[in-house]
């Protein structure tokens, strides 16, 4: 199968499209539809190390051409299937096709060991698993693993092939069971294979959560942008991928579907991107890199920068908008709420609230007590989410489902405040709260100060077995490179700002600190490297 890849918008067409049009989708499955029938060469996804644009009508037949040989190989509506891939264009062709075909894709990191996932394979109950690259290769899965491969031509054509050399497995225990067609996605949390969940997403949260996300942005056929977070988590694969192909705009999938420090300006100018996505390690190193890197007026114009999945403190997010000239726009998201829950609107009346997450889109955020009662404007408390973007639960597991949503609410277990004109500010996670003596300490609190020292580039902050307190503060911090602070340094910062049982008793400089896939600290890996 052949099709031709994209040209260019012509100049007429990019003005015409600068207002903003909500997008008309119901689910993955006519994700494409509307700019299919509009725009039917307009770029889609640029791919490859040449930079090859594909065009609306050649992706949509490319997954058209994946959907035909999954039904053929005995899938039916609502049967899951695994994908295994880097961010690629087999990646895209893969979900989009599962999607018309009408199967449930439950995206997979592909750094995960075999044992963990075929353990995530067998709990989903998945009848096969698409592979495309970067995937699992030589890793044996419990289920026919189909090789994916789509290769686009310097010369405009795009061909696909799916090497389906045997039928799908027969209907296997797990979780499978309680899907339907309706559902689009299962999404699994962070966590270690035999505590991460599986979370169901319908195609009506999947159309609830790209709306929000496109409004809040205005995003539109004049926008582009390039792929920094994996598309295996919510981050990536709402906020870039679904969000932009919605709305009519273009995806750059750097060269072998990973992020690249060294060639991402390069991306932003190849893709004449508008704006993008990252987790707030991210935005660190390109600050770091950008004396030596930032284009400048070399690349086009930002309309924004958002920053999600992670707490970005105050001065970062300060110095990355003098560095890019653009507003850096905070998120909060989770998984469960198919990803934003809230954000910094685009345009909004008045200065940004830096430390703030913004306010609700498309949702309604509760900050509750203990009792589940709402608090009163700046008092701390958990922050509940609910609406349309939110799962109906876990699936396979009753208990966590009935702890987690409440009455159709869902209880993050992240603290935060809510201010009189409805802006959140996050303030940690109950999980991660240090009790010393009784005092309770939110590690994120500590950290955004420890950032904020001249000097630092970042820090985790972690419980110390003590038998006197129960837990002491401890800290593990990286200094910025070419700088000379100390830890007595870094300690008398702390005790000038904040109170004397959150200054840290323990502190210790280290090269680097963990993180996990999609970019957050990885809290279980520091308390295992420097608490004891």
């Amino acid at each position: 199968m052949a099709v031709p890849a994209a040209a260019r918008m012509s100049s007429k067409n990019a003005r015409d499209t600068n207002r903003y049009r909500p997008p008309q989708v119901t689910g993955l499955v006519d994700l494409l539809d509307r700019q299919v029938r509009e725009r039917p060469y307009a770029r889609a996804l640029v791919v490859t190390g040449e930079r090859v644009h594909l065009s609306y009508r050649g992706l949509a037949s490319l997954a058209d051409g994946v959907a035909g040989r999954l039904r053929g190989a005995g899938l039916r509506p609502g049967d899951a299937v695994g994908l295994i891939c880097a961010n690629t264009a087999e990646f895209v062709v893969a979900l989009l096709g599962a999607a018309r075909a009408g199967l449930v894709v439950a995206p997979l990191d592909p750094a995960l060991p075999g044992p963990q996932l075929s353990a995530r394979l067998e709990a989903l109950g998945a009848r096969a698993v698409l592979v495309g690259p970067g995937g699992a290769s030589g890793v044996a899965l419990p289920v026919p693993a189909w090789p994916l491969r789509v290769d686009v031509s310097r010369a405009g054509t795009a061909a696909v092939a799916l090497g389906v050399d045997a039928h799908a497995a027969p209907h296997v225990r797990g979780a499978a069971g309680e899907l339907s067609d309706r559902d689009a996605l299962v999404l699994f949390t962070a966590g270690t294979t035999d505590r991460a969940k599986m979370v169901p997403l319908t195609h009506a949260n999947v159309t609830a959560s790209v709306q929000n996300i496109c409004a809040a942005y205005e995003l539109g056929p004049g926008d582009a942008t390039v792929a920094v977070m994996p598309f295996f988590h919510g981050h990536g694969l709402f906020a870039a991928l679904l969000a932009s192909l919605a709305s009519g705009g273009c995806v750059l999938l750097p060269e072998r579907g990973r992020f690249s420090a060294g060639t991402f300006w390069d991306d932003m100018r190849a893709a004449g991107a508008t704006w993008f996505t990252a987790v707030p390690t991210i935005h660190e190193i390109l600050l770091d890199r950008s004396e030596r890197e930032y284009p400048g007026l070399q690349v086009p114009p930002l309309k924004f920068v958002r920053s999600c999945s992670a707490p970005l403190n105050t001065a970062t997010q300060r110095a990355l908008e003098r560095t890019f000239g653009a507003p850096l726009l905070s998120a909060y998201g989770m998984t469960e709420a198919s990803h934003q829950a809230t954000s910094e609107p685009l345009h909004q009346r008045g200065p940004l609230k830096h430390g703030s997450v913004g306010r609700p889109t498309g949702v309604e955020v509760r900050v509750v007590d203990r009792s589940g009662r709402p608090c009163p404007a700046g008092v701390e408390g958990e922050v509940w989410v609910h609406g349309p973007t939110v799962a109906r639960g876990y699936l396979a597991d009753r208990d966590e489902t009935s702890y987690t949503f409440v009455d159709g609410w869902l209880r993050t277990g992240d603290l935060g405040t809510l201010d009189g004109d409805g802006h959140l500010s996050l303030t940690g996670r109950i999980k991660n709260l240090i009790n010393r003596g009784g005092e309770k300490i939110s590690p994120e609190h500590v950290e955004d100060i420890l950032a904020g020292c001249p000097g630092v580039a970042e820090a985790a902050v972690f419980a110390v077995p003590d038998a006197t307190y129960g837990q002491r503060v401890g800290a593990a911090v990286v200094v910025r490179e070419g700088e000379s602070v100390g830890a007595e340094e870094i300690l008398q910062y702390c005790r000038d700002r904040l109170a004397a049982f959150e200054v840290p008793d323990r502190l210790e400089l280290v090269a680097v600190l963990p993180y996990t896939a999609k970019g957050g600290l990885d809290r279980k890996a520091v308390q295992a490297r420097y608490a004891p």
